[in-house]
């Protein structure tokens, strides 16, 4: 790619190891584009995919996506469309031979190009990073421009942030150096709103029940533009929608605070202007780029140990009793350290199913003793008939299984190898690039006025607020925003901290941070901790915090007839 000032189109076909696997043959088919990309990696992912390696050491990658190519690259090649992919996971390499032989095969000329150097594995104890089965450092965008600048028709990696996958095709087609931090930042929020495919497009939207076509939502791509700014959209005749709503939940998703830092840009989403252009075209523009931070954040996964689970069904009267024998028989039986019950009350009074009639006793055990886990199930079958009335489950209970661990490392940038393995198998290593210019400042007033005093109504918050929730490691994000101005002072002025413990209390206890959009007319808070030591370990009924926004939305509280009425 050279620099050109022509806008670059991207679309995405993947936002997790194991979405529709005919997403990549659709956004080819579907309409003009210049580059796909699919995102294959999450925390998770990088434990999934050590546990391949140890069992195969060829593998390591998503293999998933190396089926997807079977059929795609013939048809990427037709199109003069080129791939970018984070698939590689802990193999990129071996994710490149075997393109490159399935290249061969299929007898097509194209050249494939991979990116190495974040899997950190062999020096994670001199980096002081423990001894954890995957260490993985975050790398940028540069060493995909380079390979892409090298002529590679695909570019597979390792462990790049996510919105790398748009930046680094950007930085190729516009030449940006470096120190074009608001271009940068611009693409950064493209990148941040592709990821994870049809969430953009209203996949998991508040609001979708406003969506007419949303049973095969399309996935969405971004029209790039030299200055940084993109359009989102998505191919025409498409299923779902792309609005202001549906990106601003997407950029409210998995972040923290303003400033969402990566290892090109630390972009601000403060910053972020989002205008409805037209049917399902919603422009970003205004994002502004400040220095990355000094350090890689480091995926880290260990194994934590041996977990088991089982669910009892306490059907019709005295569901409190039962539950209070069932968990004194058990914890007599292999002793109370490690167990973790959740009795979720799903039972109806004087109900016409027995289903309906019935609650949920969950019970999971983590230890380091897999002779334990097992136990626990030999344990709780031996209690079918010596228990409560009514004693069954919803699945025999089986042998224990490992979990992992996921906690965040974070190391110098000059300690972490950046390399391009371009076609011809040259090796570039990405040099590290100072920032002398120092922090800009922003300065605007982000005063919010108070709310008038007006009557109010009792509602579910869900009526005109929309939310998207997420994890991150072991804490949860959770993105609120409104749809009026209104709703945006009550929610300034309304739902702080302490509201939020009320109206969730099972976060009461626990550490929790708030953070102001007044251009996404949204707040975003981050409760440390809810999700344990991450989503393979998290014993919570949901681990990934997916529904937090969801069960927020559903409470019930005071709030003004202006903001009901949906009043500018």
């Amino acid at each position: 790619m050279s620099a050109v000032s022509s806008p670059l189109l991207i679309g995405n076909a993947s936002g997790f190891y194991g979405d529709r696997f005919s997403a990549v043959r659709e956004m080819l088919d579907g309409g003009p584009l210049h580059v796909l990309t699919g995102d294959y990696l999450a925390e998770l992912t990088m434990l999934i995919l050590g546990r391949d390696l140890m069992k195969d050491p060829k593998l390591g990658y998503a293999k998933t996506f190396l089926r997807q190519m079977e059929t795609g690259l013939g048809l990427a090649k037709d199109k003069g469309v080129r791939i970018v992919a984070n698939a590689g996971g802990l193999n990129p390499a071996g994710l490149a031979d075997a393109l490159r032989e399935l290249v061969d095969r299929l007898g097509l000329a194209m050249s494939v190009a991979h990116v190495e150097g974040d899997d950190l594995r062999g020096r994670a104890a001199e980096l002081g990073l423990g001894e954890p089965l995957t260490a993985n450092a975050y790398l940028g965008a540069q060493g995909i421009a380079e390979c892409l600048r090298a002529g590679a028709d695909v570019v597979v990696t390792g462990r790049v942030t996510d919105a790398s996958l748009v930046v680094g095709p950007a930085i190729a087609h516009f030449g940006w150096s470096a120190h074009d931090l608001d271009q940068l930042a611009g693409a950064t929020a493209a990148g941040h709103v592709l990821e994870c495919g049809a969430q953009a497009t209203g996949g998991n939207y508040s609001f979708f029940t406003e969506i007419a076509d949303l049973d095969r939502p399309g996935f969405p791509l971004a029209e790039l533009h030299s200055d940084g700014s993109s359009v989102i959209t998505k191919h025409p005749g498409t299923g779902g929608a792309v609005t202001v709503d549906t990106v601003t939940a997407q950029l409210l998703y998995e972040i923290g605070g303003p400033s969402y830092p990566g290892p090109d840009v630390t972009a601000r989403f403060d910053t972020a202007e989002l205008t409805q252009e037209g049917p399902d075209r919603v422009r970003i523009s205004g994002v502004r780029g400040f220095p990355p931070p000094s350090t890689l954040k480091v995926c880290l996964n260990t194994v934590g140990g041996w977990r088991n689970t089982t669910t009892f069904v306490l059907c019709g009267l005295d569901v409190e009793p039962k539950a209070d024998l069932v968990r004194r028989q058990l914890e007599s039986a292999i002793g109370a350290e490690g167990l973790t019950w959740t009795l979720a009350r799903t039972d109806h009074a004087d109900a016409e199913t027995e289903e309906t009639a019935s609650a949920l006793l969950h019970v999971t055990i983590k230890t380091t003793d897999p002779k334990r886990a097992k136990a626990f199930s030999r344990a709780a079958v031996e209690l079918a008939l010596a228990s409560y009335p009514g004693f069954h489950v919803t699945a025999p209970p089986a042998d224990g299984t490992p979990f992992g661990v996921y906690r965040a490392g974070y190391v110098p940038r000059e300690a972490v190898p950046h390399v391009a393995v371009l076609p011809g198998g040259d090796r570039v290593e990405i040099a590290e690039v100072g920032h002398d210019q120092p922090d800009r400042l922003l300065s605007w007033d982000d005063e919010i006025p108070p709310s008038p005093q007006e009557p109010t109504e009792k509602a579910p918050l869900g009526t005109v607020f929309g939310a998207r929730s997420g994890d991150k490691g072991g804490d949860a994000n959770l993105g609120v925003w409104a749809r009026s101005d209104a709703g945006f002072r009550w929610l300034v002025h309304e739902l702080t901290v302490d509201r939020l413990r009320m109206l969730l209390p099972e976060v009461a206890d626990l550490d929790v941070e708030r953070h102001q959009f007044a251009n996404l007319r949204a707040v975003n808070f981050v409760v440390h901790g809810l999700l344990g030591e991450g989503v393979a370990s998290s014993t919570r009924f949901d681990p990934q915090a997916k529904a937090l926004g969801e069960w927020l939305r559903a409470r019930v509280t005071d709030l003004p007839v202006s903001v009901l009425t949906g009043e500018r």
